[in-house]
């Protein structure tokens, strides 16, 4: 977001950021001018265009801060918008109404004791599991907990095609694509887990953690 931190964008790929103020130089600018004066500046952009979000850095977090690099440094409405939609129902605050996802959960058969949120510890293979409990509330007199599953490739190769099995599921996934077998796969904008790196899912039910394991997957 351009003017906020201290390491904010600085050459924002947009012509009103990026050629002078009238306020300081009148005179006048014309298209094919402007582009051939200020597009290659390499200095800060005059104009600071605060709350403006821009591409941002890739998915290794390299970011290059040069106004030709429009893919990263350029900001757009559909940037802002998501933004705004969020701290304006933030700002509107608790109406009293069930804020849950319109899916159907199947009910549990009572027990007499809660579930606990647990940690799963890492198996032993070249895909780490770690399940852990990240939220939990009350609606409509019952508990529901929201887990976050890490897949960790411990291999120092990419692997890809990854066959996941989730069991003891009673709610909603999101993160992974389901097959026509009825287990998972990676999401379709993930090809493979680089070696060392990490995807995650999460998913929310009544009960205590679902049961994931890996159940094929290539190394490349």
């Amino acid at each position: 977001m351009v003017g906020y931190g201290r390491r904010y964008p600085q050459q924002v790929h947009h012509r009103g950021s990026s050629i002078v103020s009238i306020k300081v130089n009148p005179s006048f600018v014309s298209c094919r001018g402007g582009y051939a004066t200020w597009y290659s500046r390499k200095a800060s952009d005059p104009n600071l265009l605060t709350g403006a979000i821009v591409g941002g850095p890739d998915a290794y977090d390299n970011f290059a801060d040069q106004r030709d690099n429009y893919q990263q440094t350029e900001p757009a409405t559909y940037n802002n918008a998501p933004l705004l939609g969020v701290l304006a129902r933030l700002h509107a605050g608790h109406a009293g109404y069930n804020q849950l996802l319109p899916v159907d959960i199947p009910l549990l058969k009572p027990t007499a004791a809660q579930p606990k949120p647990k940690m799963t510890p890492p198996s032993s293979g070249l895909i780490a599991i770690t399940q852990k409990t990240t939220s939990s509330w009350v609606a409509n007199g019952k508990k529901y907990y929201r887990y976050t599953v890490t897949l960790t490739n411990k291999s120092n190769k990419a692997i890809k095609k990854v066959n996941i099995s989730v069991s003891k599921l009673y709610g909603p996934l999101w993160g992974l694509t389901k097959t026509a077998g009825g287990s998972y796969g990676l999401p379709t904008w993930v090809s493979s887990i680089p070696a060392g790196k990490s995807i995650e899912f999460v998913y929310i039910h009544t009960a205590s953690a679902a049961q994931v394991s890996i159940s094929s997957y290539t190394l490349t």
